[in-house]
């Protein structure tokens, strides 16, 4: 890798932008492309159709962001971003009890999308390295045929040659045909339907049952029941509130509909914030049909010069919240594999590949172990499903009784653990107990 080389990276959402800041340590000129319209402020846009919708930025995301935009936490705080305990300030509502609240040391800060990328874009727009074309189509790659790839090809016939191609288009990426075009295959795919739906709101107001800034989830009971809503606190004293299910459960857009959705759900909270707030945006609905993963990582033949990231890569069912932060910690791995191989040649992609796919695979696994409690549910099923399903719902279970497993448990959905935590034998043992007394504790499930 020579530091006079120039770098493109395919897409400007958090995960193109993360790869830009990575790519412009390392190279004399980074151009990203988007076709976009991005606009100066913390706007929604139309490339981005669930910004309006809340998305979760999780610890170990934040902390990666912060790593390559020092400050940016900070910034994103002085602009109305809010600082939360995902236990201590969250009401959750599952399995027929709302979980306990206590310190749990985990913190998260809530705030819209379009304030996230407009401050990781104004920070990235500072570098003088840096060069963003929105309103700029990518038509395919540039390369030798069978080694590497050279560049991209714009819709209006430039082209821009490149030592280094980041794809961060998103789960519309067309690069399977364009590199097929250059005499290579494309990549396996894990598909997994899960066709969730949901409807958000923003609203301004203070739920009752929280003292301050936080989290409301209400979630019926699988297999039986497929619907769901969240609250989110994000900045300028709102809320964002969605509401959705599984497998055609939709919460309709207009008004007393949605309420009626809300007044269905098996907890209170959300619907009474709803009826107390003052609305500040119809409405709005999104439908997300499947969970993709390209086995990039399976391939014998890759090219040099070329790496997929973000939901290019793998997009996660989004009710989960860990797609923006799984791309923050994918730009990470890229400059440290840079850094490794001071190269962009086929040694370097697959070293890239191999680590993110590990990454890839917990969190894939995190979410279809969940996803599969729905029988609609289509797609490859992960092993031991029946026993994974019997000892999560425990788990939940003792989390209404016990602060300790809920801080087990929502440590390892924030990636701070590996799944195993929640198996070691003590931790088991905890488990079964706790949930033992929760059936036997009125006040544990009202």
């Amino acid at each position: 890798m020579q530091k006079e080389a120039a770098a493109v990276v395919i897409g400007a959402g958090i995960a193109g932008l993360a790869a830009a800041r990575v790519l412009a340590d390392r190279f004399a000129q980074v151009t990203v492309v988007d076709r976009d319209s991005l606009p100066p402020g913390p706007e929604s846009r139309r490339g981005v159709p669930q910004s309006a919708h809340p998305h979760a930025l999780l610890a170990v995301g934040r902390e990666a962001l912060e790593k390559l935009f020092p400050g940016l936490t900070d910034d994103l705080v002085e602009r109305g971003a809010v600082w939360a305990d995902v236990v201590r300030d969250a009401v959750v509502w599952q399995l027929d009890g709302y979980r306990s609240r206590a310190d749990s040391g985990v913190t998260v800060l809530f705030m819209t999308r379009p304030l996230l990328e407009s401050c990781v874009r104004r920070r990235l727009r500072s570098l003088p390295q840096v060069t963003v074309l929105d309103e700029t189509a990518v038509a395919g790659l540039t390369g030798r045929p069978g080694e590497r790839v050279t560049g991209v090809e714009l819709a209006d016939g430039r082209t821009l040659a490149a030592e280094l191609v980041v794809d961060a288009s998103g789960r519309g990426s067309r690069s399977d045909r364009w590199l097929r075009d250059l005499g290579f295959p494309g990549p396996p795919e894990s598909v997994i339907t899960v066709r969730v739906h949901y409807t958000t709101r923003l609203v301004r107001g203070q739920p009752e049952c929280l003292p301050g800034p936080g989290l409301i989830i209400v979630a019926e009971s699988p297999p039986e029941h497929r619907r769901y809503g969240a609250a989110f606190s994000v900045e300028g004293d709102r809320w964002l509130v969605t509401l959705g299910g599984f497998h055609g459960a939709q919460a309709p857009t207009d008004p007393a509909g949605y309420q009626q959705f809300a007044d269905s759900l098996p907890a209170t909270p959300i619907a009474e914030l709803l009826r107390r707030a003052e609305p500040l945006t119809d409405p709005v609905a999104y439908t997300y049909p499947t969970s993709r993963r390209r086995h990039f990582e399976r391939l014998r033949r890759i090219p040099a010069g070329y790496v997929a990231m973000g939901d290019a890569l793998c997009s996660f069912n989004p009710v989960y919240g860990h797609g923006m932060t799984v791309a923050a910690q994918e730009a990470v791995t890229l400059a440290e594999c840079l850094d490794r191989h001071r190269s962009t040649g086929v040694p370097m992609a697959r070293d890239f590949y191999r680590r993110t796919g590990k990454l890839v695979t917990v969190v894939w696994q995190l979410a279809a172990s969940t996803d599969f409690s729905y029988p609609g549910t289509e797609g490859p099923r992960p092993r031991g499903l029946a026993l994974t399903h019997w000892y999560q719902r425990r788990v939940f279970r003792a989390g209404q009784v016990s602060p300790e497993v809920v801080t087990a448990m929502v440590r390892v959905q924030h990636l701070l653990e590996p799944g195993s935590a929640l198996l070691r034998p003590a931790m088991v043992v905890k488990v079964l107990r706790a949930a033992r007394r929760a059936g036997r504790t009125p006040g544990a499930r009202n």
